[in-house]
């Protein structure tokens, strides 16, 4: 066909719409434009753009202007490419006719089908491969003409080029949100690192995984479930999952959380009102969609990692989404593991301590007052034998003396077991009472610094571990050291409390492996509070025992 000379009011709108049309990088803008453009520039009423599917056979999408919702709505099934339509889609190329029922591929319109006589439509080609068709019909005052048609075809190339345009950033734009994410992803996996190189309480864990597993998934919401016997129990929420729901068992039987435990794979649920009955919408979650994904370490399921409701795009989740989670929740699954192995760890290291002291009373029971009750036993046993009552009164009142002694004793066992000072009036009130116990009972000659706020009672878990290094360093020098005078100070700093507990008694070799004097127990006791314990003794020249002991919530120095 012979190129047609546009007249220069055609020519000057092609120009404008062809800057309009590269310059935007929305493809359903740029849609539209085209047709708002073809219609301006060929007088049509109706413009209408077909969309080809991948294999280029029929159409996949079809955008109309100038048909209204209802027309379009009465109409039903918009346009697949059969008829005319397919005529441009088997040979693209410009077709132009001036009654579109002539055509002998015509099928004719569906009923409510506004009538449409005269047609023109022009292929869109994307470096040389169809894109799809543009179609004008009812041209206002007469036939398409040539003019109408080199107009049509220009603008196709212009909007060739603006869907390519668009279309590239579209995918460009894609990636560069799939690295964005995978870069979250990449955050967030090393923040749980760090968390459990820094952190290994499980719930401080939880909540880290709970709160940067949803921003990483955007969603609404996001709860953590953990294995717990034959039941799932609710740990960790983010986002709108009800507070009261923590702690909640949820049964694996029948459970969406259940079904993805056993199974070990990730599942989206696109309508939680269609998923199985029991889900944690049906506990008092809003969500209509969810995405749950496994928490496993080394095979072994430990829980589930539940998100309900995109907030963008959503409410549904995607592969991408789901790949995204799933390698969260690896890191995930792995800090959990620690942390609770570091909590069963702790457990059995509490268990064992307090078996040890369990021995250790056991032994001052059976050591001291038992033996002196069954002394009291014989005196009382020789003065009902006594014949003369001088003598049985003597033996009676030693036995009074003996028992006051062994209620004294008894006292004083009590007391070190758990003592009321502690809970009532605090950690200083305590530390003076046990160092005025030790003095008076022991002999020995202690000079305390106890310089805490007076105002501010600290952690019970801090003042109890505070309070036991002091005892059982007492009892150490009572019972080993051989001392006759102690140096004691408890000192409470910014971020911690500082202990030292110096005595001249005879010393010891920290290396001997006799060497202990239940130094075990207070490096375990230390351990536990996140502290440091260092002990420096040598032969007959004494012992220095100093620890520091963090205190809950407050900025270690080095870090201000």
């Amino acid at each position: 066909m012979e190129q047609t000379a546009l007249d220069p009011r055609r020519l000057d709108r092609l120009l404008a719409v062809g800057r309009s049309l590269v310059s935007e990088l929305d493809l359903e803008v740029v849609l539209n434009r085209v047709l708002e453009a073809a219609r301006d520039l060929t007088g049509a009423r109706y413009a209408a753009l077909g969309i080809l599917d991948q294999r280029r056979e029929e159409l996949e999408r079809f955008v109309t202007l100038g048909v209204d919702d209802a027309t379009h709505q009465a109409i039903g099934d918009l346009p697949r490419g059969r008829g005319v339509l397919g005529v441009l889609i088997r040979e693209p190329r410009p077709l132009r006719l001036r009654n579109v029922s002539e055509h002998p591929f015509s099928y004719g319109f569906p009923p409510h089908h506004p009538p449409m006589t005269t047609f023109l439509g022009v292929p869109i080609l994307i470096r040389g491969e169809a894109f799809g068709n543009l179609y004008l019909t009812e041209k206002q005052g007469g036939e398409f003409d040539e003019q109408d048609e080199e107009s049509a075809v220009v603008l196709a190339a212009w909007a060739a080029v603006a869907i390519e345009n668009a279309r590239l950033y579209e995918r460009t734009e894609t990636r560069r949100r799939d690295l964005e994410r995978a870069v979250r992803g990449l955050e967030g996996a090393i923040e749980i690192a760090q968390a459990v190189g820094g952190e290994t309480r499980l719930e401080r864990v939880l909540e880290l995984i709970a709160k940067r597993g949803r921003a990483l998934a955007e969603a609404r919401s996001l709860a953590i479930m953990l294995l717990e016997g034959d039941e799932l129990v609710i740990a960790a929420r983010a986002g709108e999952v009800p507070a009261e729901l923590i702690g909640r068992s949820v049964p694996i039987e029948g459970s969406i959380a259940g079904k993805v435990l056993r199974s070990g794979k990730a599942e989206r649920f696109a309508n939680l009102g269609d998923a199985l009955p029991l889900s944690l919408a049906r506990y008092g979650v809003d969500a209509h969609s969810a995405l749950d994904v496994p928490l496993l370490f080394r095979g072994r399921a430990l829980g589930v990692l539940a998100a309900f409701d995109r907030l963008d795009d959503g409410p549904q989740f995607g592969s991408e989404d789901e790949l995204l989670l799933q390698g969260f929740a690896a890191s995930a699954a792995t800090a959990v593991h620690t942390a609770q192995s570091v909590t069963e760890e702790r457990l059995r290291q509490s268990l064992a301590a307090a078996e040890q002291e369990r021995g250790r009373w056991a032994r001052e029971l059976h050591d001291e007052t038992l033996q002196g009750l069954g002394a009291l036993r014989v005196m009382l046993s020789s003065a009902l034998k006594n014949d003369s009552p001088g003598g049985r009164e003597e033996m009676v009142r030693e036995a009074v003396a003996q028992i006051g002694h062994e209620i004294e004793s008894l006292r004083a066992l009590i007391t070190e077991l758990r003592p009321a000072a502690l809970d009532e009036l605090g950690l200083k009130p305590a530390i003076e009472s046990l160092v005025q116990r030790t003095s008076t009972l022991q002999g020995l000659e202690v000079e305390a610094r106890i310089d805490l706020n007076g105002e501010e009672r600290l952690d019970p878990e801090l003042e109890s571990a505070v309070y036991r290094l002091v005892q059982e360093a007492l009892t150490n020098i009572s019972k080993h050291a051989r001392a006759e005078r102690v140096e004691l100070e408890v000192v409470q700093e910014q971020d911690a409390v500082r202990l030292l507990v110096r005595d001249d008694g005879q010393g010891f070799d920290p290396a001997s492996p006799t060497a202990g004097f239940g130094l075990s127990g207070m490096r375990e006791r230390v351990e536990l509070a996140r502290g440091r314990l260092d002990v420096e003794s040598d032969v007959g020249h004494g012992t220095t025992v100093n620890a520091r002991i963090p205190i809950p919530g407050r900025t270690p120095r080095a870090a201000i």
